[in-house]
């Protein structure tokens, strides 16, 4: 994991779950992170659990649907540390239903958050990464954006468009050794299923996720494919329970 010593992490949806334990697991490998989620003293608790192990961390309130604030995330990692060596984009929500049901305040939060946020923390690091002639965006994706479920379409279509960006911007990239890898996961124990709205749908995610992946497990497979020698660009990784069909 040598690879991962002293690079400049920048981590959206970093106050729980997946965020929370690829920052925790990548500080511990010798990381700086720079952490951004909507709750604050949550962000605040983690810097301090983070310093306390000897590690370094900034955190900024971030929410990933408002350009300005992604840009300033990324312009915290700027200053505080030079560069930006990494970006993970996590941050996500799943407010699935049926279209039926007309959810459509539901749909643009998904858009915003998942889709827009996505393509904000890109154009937020890659001057600064074409400038310095490498870097690395992690984007997380998820099972859903390799098949449609019903009550997934919305979701479905915002990781299928996230896979899609992803693997444009490494196509795009090439000249400036910046890579792109996408992650896949499939259910994983987070509070994601907390962001659906609809509780018959709620339920249903609750008991698919009783089986879920830990968020340790997706923080080194993360890892992963940071440590690898900087010639090498892991693509893509689609991991689930050993247990779903």
């Amino acid at each position: 994991m040598n690879n991962i010593s002293g690079k400049v992490v920048v981590i959206t949806g970093a106050s729980s779950g997946i965020g929370e334990a690829t920052a925790r697991l990548l500080s511990a490998q010798g990381a700086s992170v720079v952490l951004g989620a909507r709750r604050l003293e949550k962000l605040e608790a983690l810097k301090q659990a983070i310093t306390q192990a000897g590690g370094k961390a900034e955190v900024a309130q971030t929410d990933v649907a408002k350009r300005e604030e992604v840009q300033a995330l990324v312009q915290k990692a700027l200053d505080a540390f030079g560069r930006v060596d990494v970006l993970i984009n996590n941050a996500g929500i799943m407010p699935n239903s049926r279209l039926d049901q007309l959810q459509v305040e539901d749909w643009e939060r998904a858009i915003d958050i998942n889709l827009k946020g996505t393509l904000y923390g890109i154009a937020a690091v890659l001057p600064a990464m074409k400038a310095q002639k490498s870097g690395h965006v992690i984007t997380i994706s998820s099972l859903s954006g390799h098949r449609v479920r019903p009550t997934s379409a919305v979701y479905s279509a915002t990781k299928f468009g996230v896979r899609a960006i992803a693997e444009g911007l490494r196509m795009e990239m090439t000249p400036w050794n910046i890579r792109s890898t996408i992650i896949s996961p499939g259910p994983v124990d987070t509070d994601l299923p907390g962001s659906v709205t609809d509780e018959a749908v709620a339920e249903q995610v609750r008991k698919v996720h009783e089986m879920a992946i830990s968020a340790d497990t997706l923080a080194e497979t993360i890892a992963f494919a940071i440590s690898q020698p900087e010639s090498v660009d892991i693509n893509e990784i689609l991991l689930r329970p050993t247990a779903m069909e």
